[in-house]
């Protein structure tokens, strides 16, 4: 049982008796989501609603402390929550291995809940939960860290700034191991796969065979057998170094058996695009393209790619295998160094083609390379700590007193810093709409036409600030203006 005295002193009784009624919806289970989890559950809260997508991964157990070894394959959401209900049995936590963004968590899901706590990586998924929580008029709780930084702010409508007030950068710098490892979405997950993961095994002085000495237990038996033979598998391409077939094996081991691997867990895709296995021999036709003067702005065609992974792999091994073995040293990617960046570039890109990412250019791929940060355990865990101090604060109704805080990392006296709230940007988007929540009891009956004569029958146009032209969209699809009118006596179910 947990002892709430003490944050009765500081927030009084009636504070703490609001913790442990409020619904909190936890949005990510990874490394934030582990530390903020707990947190709330030895903070008096009682009733935690977690929901994250993806599965444990073993690459996770170094800072994602609620998981085990026995834990891999697992859902992430449920086993965080399984958790901390053993810290803490007052605790009623539920738990949901799914996508925030599906239909189905609509304005009315949301709004069950007293407050939202973002534990997010992704900056589609915390653009969704924004505009979401916006619509349900449910305060949020905004996190992320990118390195040694971190920042947590709050956002409630009409009072504070929301997510989108500020323009975000295109381009993350933190990115999970899972994801670069399974399931990568972006072109940077691939760069980042190809630089840090598949060019170290090979090339560099370390590599990660020590973490497969794991125990085997009967819950995550077949997922450790898979990750101990990739290992072997990449220790058996260390030794065909300098040989003919040292690309071909690489290229086939990468590219065909540990994507056929990923498609063997068919749970992981339900909600995601499947790889494509890569053929080498389809692949590798010649085309009559010089593999050693690449054009470095323009994005190649698939079999160019594959020659120039042949080319700098060969290159590379022999660079390798002349190295004095006596100082088990090994080779360090530069993006200045041609036969590491093509390395890099190549499988990057082959790897984008099988996951159906947008492929970039070597010029490209050389800009995003040096712009990768670990994800750190600490800063997750300071990062947490402010979330569930702010939330408090939300819930007490003491918003004036919340502050957008800062995790820094230098030669500042303080580590943390705050400043207030901004006040929503009038220009925003997103935040200074009017949301109107409309229940169709029949989208087969239902035309858009019928819902525009309804919304416009309302009389709310000074609250919604309707005016004359009147435009329907969903995201970027244009489904009604004035001069576009094909779809009015389409039903809602065909649109």
């Amino acid at each position: 049982m947990r002892d709430t005295s003490q944050l009765a002193k500081i927030f009084g009784d009636h504070t703490v008796a609001q913790l442990s009624s409020a619904r909190v919806l936890v949005v990510g289970a990874g490394g934030i989501g582990c530390e903020l989890l707990k947190n709330l559950a030895m903070s008096g809260f009682h009733s935690i609603h977690s929901i994250d997508l993806d599965h444990i991964d073993l690459s996770n157990l170094n800072r994602q402390f609620l998981f085990q070894r026995r834990h891999i394959k697992l859902s992430k959401s449920q086993v965080a929550t399984a958790a901390i209900t053993r810290f803490n049995p007052r605790v009623r936590a539920s738990a949901e291995q799914a996508n925030i963004t599906n239909t189905q968590y609509d304005v009315d899901w949301f709004a069950q809940f007293d407050i939202v706590l973002n534990a997010l990586d992704n900056l589609e998924a915390r653009r969704h939960v924004n505009t979401m929580c916006l619509a349900a008029r449910v305060p949020l709780v905004e996190s992320g860290t990118a390195g040694y930084l971190g920042q947590v702010t709050v956002i409630k409508g009409a009072k504070t700034e929301c997510f989108e007030c500020q323009p975000k950068p295109v381009e993350r710098k933190t990115y999970p191991v899972c994801t670069i490892r399974s399931t990568p979405t972006t072109p940077i997950h691939c760069i980042v796969w190809a630089k840090d993961y598949l060019f170290a095994q090979l090339f560099a002085e370390s590599s990660d065979e020590g973490a497969m000495d794991v125990e085997e237990t009967a819950e995550n038996s077949d997922e450790l057998s898979a990750l101990r033979e990739e290992s072997t598998a990449l220790a058996k391409l260390a030794g065909a170094m300098g040989t003919q077939d040292f690309a071909r094996l690489v290229f086939d081991k990468v590219f065909d058996e540990d994507i056929e691997r990923l498609l063997s867990m068919k749970d992981m895709w339900v909600q995601r695009r499947p790889p494509t296995v890569l053929d080498f021999a389809a692949l590798s036709e010649h085309t009559g393209f010089d593999p050693a003067h690449p054009d470095d702005h323009a994005v190649l065609e698939p079999k160019e790619w594959c020659a120039l992974f042949v080319h700098s792999a060969e290159r590379l091994a022999q660079r390798r295998l002349a190295m004095d073995q006596s100082t088990q040293g090994g080779l360090v990617f530069d993006k200045d160094d041609d036969d590491t960046l093509h390395f890099v570039a190549a499988t990057a890109n082959l790897r984008s083609l099988a996951f159906g990412i947008e492929q970039k250019s070597i010029f490209a791929t050389k800009a995003m390379a040096g712009n990768i940060i670990p994800a750190i355990a600490t800063t997750n865990a300071i990062v947490a700590g402010m979330m569930v101090m702010q939330a408090i604060l939300v819930l007490a109704q003491r918003i004036p007193e919340c502050h957008t805080s800062y995790v820094t990392y230098g030669k500042r006296a303080r580590c943390i810093i705050k400043e207030p709230l901004a006040e929503p940007n009038p220009r925003c988007p997103v935040c200074r709409r009017r949301y109107l929540t409309l229940r169709v009891r029949d989208c087969a009956q239902t035309t858009l036409g019928d819902v525009l004569d309804f919304v416009k029958g309302l009389d709310l146009d000074r609250d919604l600030q309707l005016g004359d032209d009147i435009s329907v969209v969903e995201g970027t699809r244009m489904l009604y203006d004035p001069d576009f009118d094909d779809n009015l006596s389409k039903p809602l179910y065909e649109l």
